[in-house]
């Protein structure tokens, strides 16, 4: 009785409030759609003007959104290095739903290296290195880190030559992120409807995991302080030149950039990022040498857990390569999935006919190399194309795993260049075979573009004799001047102590 008594004197005060609230919007709504001419009816009064709070703070001036600004611009100029795009694109707000899908495919690319590939290439080494192996990839997120912020991101995206970019954001100078005036910036126009620090940090995932996958190559011998300084050398002298070439607002193989000489197609780095790591990890296995020992790695568990991580973190990989959160961006993350399972599967069954038994660490290593070969593809092919691709890279990347590294004798550890070097250039190549206008803007060869093929050739061909001989001369001055392998007996007890003075118990 109480509650009830209670409850009927608080019926008025709710009856009030609620005739209030559903009172509030109708007038809103009635003085919107007032007409905007007409006399007022006579019996109304002026109302009194409020007034003006003492010292109200004045409201941020309206900025336009970047997304706006870039539909202004004709479709031909939006990602091309012509001087109207940054001129549309100074203060203005970027999206919000492409910033939160690009601040996620951040942290997913991000931990493909840490802990994904350490954990990836730390089960495939014997226990006595497996410290020294997570420890590099850790090392290579620092470092490139920091270079890339003094210089690289400047010379790798910036306007500057069809070669290499400009200095214009070294130490990231010039970056516009004002919260006070209506939290306007002026973005990359690579990346016109995000802010450019989270286009920054984005490419910077990728200048990481680069570096960190060659790191497969020279496993178990280099000493630690060689490969921090061909890490850094290598991000700077190749990484940055080459992503400028296919990526930069005027590369010289931007297929994006209408005055780049030969449009090459390279959604997400499967010629900047694989075929790179590739061949600069076979040009480090062969001038280190094969190791004096080998055996099985120690922990199977641990690639498993590695792969998985870096399955879930390559759909920020390709389907952040959008750099929105379109349809592009859709279909990217579902043929990543599809061409990833099928050469997961196609590895398999290769590896069981061949050797009678399937294994953890090839079914594992058949799904990295089909995320390798559809990375360039990811925004231009559809469903069917990368089912054919990922049955044709878990069929090359085992054999380029297998049997070339066994013809040819040298010892790639952790096939960096039997899995990524020969992936990605599969991939590269299908792309100029697979890619569907509709998906992606541009013809391949099944819909009667072939020359598209040979412009994907031209690039990967570039990119190989460029990245080996520049990694040629940088391993070759660091071997003259503090040695890149570490001696007989450090290799023989481990690295791990010797190193680090650390073991895994």
């Amino acid at each position: 009785m109480k509650l009830t008594r209670s409850l009927s004197r608080l019926a008025p005060a709710l009856a009030a409030a609620a005739f209030i609230g559903l009172a509030t919007p109708v007038a809103t709504l009635a003085q919107t759609n007032a007409p905007a001419t007409g006399a007022a009816p006579a019996t109304a009064a002026p109302a009194a003007a409020p007034a003006a709070p003492a010292a109200a703070k004045p409201a941020p001036p309206a900025t336009p959104a970047c997304a706006a600004a870039v539909a202004a611009v004709p479709e031909t100029d939006k990602y091309a290095a012509v001087a109207a795009v940054p001129a549309v694109l100074t203060n203005c707000t970027p999206s919000g739903g492409d910033t939160a899908w690009m601040l996620t495919s951040v942290a997913l690319v991000l931990m493909m290296t840490i802990p994904g590939l350490g954990l990836f290439y730390g089960g495939m080494v014997r226990k006595k290195n497996v410290g020294d192996t997570v420890m590099t990839s850790f090392a290579i997120t620092c470092l490139v880190t920091v270079v890339y912020a003094i210089v690289t991101y400047s010379m790798a995206f910036t306007s500057g030559t069809p070669f290499v970019g400009g200095l214009s954001r070294a130490f990231l100078q010039g970056i516009l992120s004002d919260i006070n005036n209506g939290g306007i910036g002026n973005p990359n126009p690579l990346a016109p409807t995000i802010p450019e620090t989270v286009y920054m940090c984005f490419q910077m995932t990728f200048a990481i995991i680069t570096p960190a996958l060659i790191a497969g190559a020279y496993a178990e011998r280099m000493k630690f302080s060689a490969m921090l300084w061909f890490m850094g050398l290598w991000a700077i002298f190749v990484y940055a030149p080459v992503a400028h070439w296919l990526w930069g607002p005027d590369g010289i193989f931007n297929s994006s950039n209408d005055a780049a000489w030969v449009k090459v197609l390279d959604f997400a780095g499967g010629t900047v990022v694989h075929i790179n790591a590739g061949v600069a990890g076979l040009v480090a296995a062969i001038m280190l040498g094969k190791r004096h020992d080998t055996g099985p790695g120690h922990n199977m568990v641990l690639t498993f857990i590695g792969a998985s991580l870096l399955w879930v973190g390559w759909f920020g990989f390709n389907a952040g390569s959008a750099v929105s959160a379109g349809v592009q961006a859709g279909m990217a993350m579902t043929v990543t999935q599809i061409a990833t399972a099928v050469a997961s599967l196609t590895w398999m069954f290769v590896e069981w006919a061949h050797r009678g038994k399937p294994t953890v660490i090839g079914i594992a290593s058949g799904a990295v190399a089909g995320l390798v070969a559809i990375t360039p593809a990811s925004g231009f092919v559809g469903p069917i194309g990368a089912i054919c691709i990922g049955v044709a890279c878990g069929v090359g990347c085992y054999w380029g795993a297998t049997g070339l590294k066994h013809a040819f004798g040298y010892d790639d550890a952790l096939d960096c260049f039997g899995v990524h070097g020969v992936g990605g250039a599969i991939g590269a190549l299908l792309t100029g075979v697979f890619a569907v206008q509709q998906y992606g803007g541009t013809a391949g060869l099944l819909e009667g573009n072939p020359g598209q093929v040979i412009n994907q050739c031209i690039g990967i061909i570039t990119v190989i004799v460029y990245d080996a001989i520049v990694t040629v001369i940088i391993l070759a001055i660091i071997k003259a001047v503090i040695g890149l392998r570490v001696s007989d007996e450090v290799e023989r007890d481990g690295l791990d102590y010797a190193l680090h003075g650390e073991v895994v118990q």
